[in-house]
């Protein structure tokens, strides 16, 4: 099997949606869902981050055997697992088991990064970025997108059904999978061990994966402490909003990520390096907008616009100079890539939770500018560096 079909991109797209969506769906409703099952304002970081936390290990321990068996099957198997983990936070008695629940469905989540890894390593060089804009695109869907689907229904039904829903579609993509996917064309995929192995090399030794890595840290730090704690000041006075109301400002969000649409493209024409400058600076920039939650909302919506946009383009053009500079092992430098990201994303949801209980919005805020700035301190300091430069130029065909 050669190339990806556009059938295939959108099973896959829509795979990486689900499955995402299970470590995201509690954000909009957090505070009715700590309510219900009994927990202190101070802990709701806690259910935001389990998610996160699950998935860092999954990276660790699940996307290398993608490396080392038929993707395939994997992807069809970690659904199932998915569905399991959502199942168990759907009916969780407790906030222990929710958070049990919900790290078991982000632990499984990874089969993003195998779908990811899957599309670059059949695409051809000319449309790797591309493809992998499309199926990357699900994921955007699915982190903003459920925020609207969780928002309504905790409003209606209660924040239960969400993952009862999400178990549910992960059951039903399983056996999609199943049937739209080729077998894995690869012949010799080495030893779970080695996988491991090589994936820790790759962080000691390989710059262009600690800088992107790096980047992906703040990026995603920046980005959970605003989707991890919106719903705090958004559903206390003045606007006092409903889950219903909250959620559907991930559509702004939607609108932001998909018109980055085109970083694949634009890294596929060699422009990754400086694209992944301005749209950090962007991010830098939607701070102070998203701080201003009075006397209208409209900086806000600007604010998650820019945002979103922002990571989009930032994450696209990353996943492009690593999985190109390592054809070879997308899999494993994809994980590796990955879990700066979700210990970004659990740095975040805490810290988000905990600076507005503690100082409020504002504070909120100053630490979302702060990692976006961090973070584009990172791409500046690292682009003038001969190993980033190199391999970049091996990323795009010139060396």
């Amino acid at each position: 099997m050669t190339g990806v079909t556009s059938a295939q991109r959108t099973v896959l797209a829509v795979v990486c949606a689900v499955a995402v969506s299970t470590v995201y769906a509690v954000q909009p409703v957090l505070e009715a869902a700590g309510a219900e099952l009994g927990l202190a304002p101070e802990s709701l970081g806690w259910l935001a981050a389990a998610g996160q936390f699950g998935y860092f290990a999954g990276l660790v321990l699940l996307v290398p055997l993608g490396d080392v068996v038929n993707r395939r099957r994997l992807v069809a198997g970690h659904l199932v697992l998915v569905a399991a983990g959502a199942g168990t936070a759907a009916l969780a008695p407790n906030g222990l088991v929710a958070v049990a629940g919900l790290a078991g469905a982000g632990f499984f989540a990874v089969v993003v990064q195998v779908v990811v890894a899957y599309v670059a390593a059949l695409s051809a060089p000319g449309e790797r970025g591309r493809n992998i804009g499309a199926v990357t695109s699900g994921v955007v869907v699915g982190i903003l997108g459920v925020r609207v689907l969780a928002g309504v229904l905790g409003d209606t039904v209660g924040w239960r059904a969400v993952y009862l829903v999400l178990a549910l579609s992960c059951l039903v993509l399983a056996v999609a999978v199943r049937t739209c996917l080729g077998p894995d064309p690869r012949r010799s995929r080495g030893r779970y061990s080695g996988a491991v192995a090589a994936m820790a090399r790759l962080v000691a030794t390989d710059r262009l994966l600690r800088g992107r890595g790096l980047i992906a840290f703040f990026l995603f730090a920046s980005f959970a402490t605003l989707w991890g704690g919106l719903a705090l000041p958004l559903g206390a006075e003045p606007w006092s909003l409903g889950t219903t109301e909250i959620g559907l400002l991930g559509l702004a969000g939607l609108a932001g990520a998909l018109g980055a649409a085109r970083a694949g493209r634009w890294a596929d024409g060699g422009r990754a390096q400086p694209v992944s400058g301005w749209a950090l600076a962007v991010l830098v920039v939607s701070w102070p907008l998203i701080a201003l939650t009075e006397p209208t909302l409209w900086p806000v919506v600007a604010g998650i616009v820019l945002l979103d946009f922002a990571v989009q383009a930032v994450h696209v053009s990353s996943q492009h100079l690593l999985t190109a500079a390592h054809a070879d092992r997308a899999g494993g430098v994809i994980g590796a890539y990955m879990a700066f990201y979700s210990l970004g994303s659990a740095l975040g949801a805490l810290t988000s939770a905990w600076a507005y209980t503690t100082w409020g919005w504002w504070a909120s805020c100053l630490s979302g500018a702060s990692y976006a700035l961090l973070g584009l301190l990172v791409w500046a300091r690292g682009r003038p560096g001969a190993g980033p430069r190199r391999f970049e130029a091996v990323a795009q065909g010139r060396g």
